[in-house]
């Protein structure tokens, strides 16, 4: 990884995300694949689409979902606390005494989020599990028509952004889900590019997949991809509680997860473990019985059918403030990725 696309990288874990409010983050990216990329277009959906050789009968499309969870202003009340409701799937006990933004129109409006203090809960509630309804955010309005004069109902909220490295090659931030399988696609395409391509490959930063996969079966019915491999992340087991029997032995540092499964078509899966053992890219390999929880699943079913498959980040801590990746998985997931568009002649038959 060199120190632009790392920088790309630390920039779109900077910038804001949450479904329904990517254009910040879509922003930087058509910034940035415009040195490469032969066309690039925001959809009226909000997706960018950047690809190289559009020309090409044969046409791939990698996807990595650019949106982040988050939260959205409900309700103001007399006193200038705010409340919320989820963007996305969270577990309320990662909010509290978290910093929070709330990207307001007129720009980032600072605040946390907490609950009565130890000291003051009753015995009963020490024993409760906190709901998103009982949590307040506090930006430090005396009253509403201070808080109104900040932010609206419909103002979009984050966890605090930003990026820290830890200790061999491990970094954490917020939006690691999907902002390393939106890194990769792209990091894929400026790669490929420099090499000649028999194919018209396409890196999609999709947008609202946390909602219900969203921005990638608007793209790919556009592009009409006949390969399609979605990069997302996935639950990394090496640390304690996890269940390795029930969510396989997954560890960051090991090489991107190759899925297979029936969400998976069998000779594109053969293809990518063929090419990982070729160049000596490290990956590993998951298991999943049903159709998956992320873009790979929109790609399957578009129009008459798609040769997908999923490509996951290993992740720990999901969905929460301190998501902790490899930078050499991201690396090797790019490279993979890279050598399966040069590799192709233009003639492939995915039929299973």
């Amino acid at each position: 990884m060199d120190k632009r696309s790392l920088d790309f990288f630390q920039k779109i874990l900077e910038t804001p995300s949450p479904s329904g409010y990517e254009q910040p983050v879509q922003e930087v990216v058509r910034s940035y694949v415009a040195d490469f990329a032969d066309e690039v277009k925001t959809d009226s959906h909000g997706n960018v689409i950047a690809v190289k050789n559009p020309a090409a009968p044969l046409r791939v499309m990698l996807a990595g979902h650019c949106d982040q969870i988050g939260l959205i202003v409900q309700h103001i009340d007399d006193n200038g606390f705010l409340y919320v409701q989820p963007i996305g799937g969270w577990d309320p006990q990662q909010l509290i005494g978290q910093r929070l933004t709330v990207w307001s129109a007129d720009g980032p409006v600072p605040g946390v989020i907490a609950r009565k203090p130890i000291h003051l809960l009753t015995d009963e509630e020490r024993k409760q599990v906190p709901k998103l309804k009982d949590l307040w955010l506090d930006i430090g309005a005396k009253d509403k028509e201070e808080a109104e004069g900040a932010v609206r109902v419909g103002d979009p909220v984050t966890l605090q952004l930003g990026y820290q490295q830890l200790r061999n090659g491990l970094a954490n931030s917020p939006a690691m889900d999907d902002k390393t399988g939106l890194w990769i696609v792209i990091e894929a395409l400026r790669r490929a590019s420099q090499q000649p391509l028999n194919c018209a490959l396409y890196a999609v930063s999709t947008v609202q997949e946390e909602i219900g996969l969203r921005g990638a079966r608007t793209s790919a019915y556009g592009i009409d991809p006949h390969v399609g491999i979605a990069v997302d992340v996935t639950h990394a087991t090496d640390c304690p509680t996890i269940e390795k029997k029930t969510e396989g032995d997954i560890r960051l540092g090991q090489g991107p997860v190759i899925y297979r499964g029936p969400n998976n078509n069998p000779v594109l899966v053969r293809r990518l473990v063929e090419l990982a053992d070729q160049h000596e890219i490290p990956y590993q390999l998951a298991a999943i019985g049903r159709a998956s929880p992320t873009d790979a699943n929109s790609l399957q079913v578009t129009r008459s059918g798609v040769a997908t498959s999923l490509v996951s980040v290993p992740n720990r801590y999901m969905h929460s403030a301190v998501e902790t990746i490899s930078l050499e998985d991201i690396d090797h997931g790019a490279e993979l990725l890279a050598q399966f568009a040069i590799g192709l002649a233009g003639d492939e038959d995915f039929t299973p």
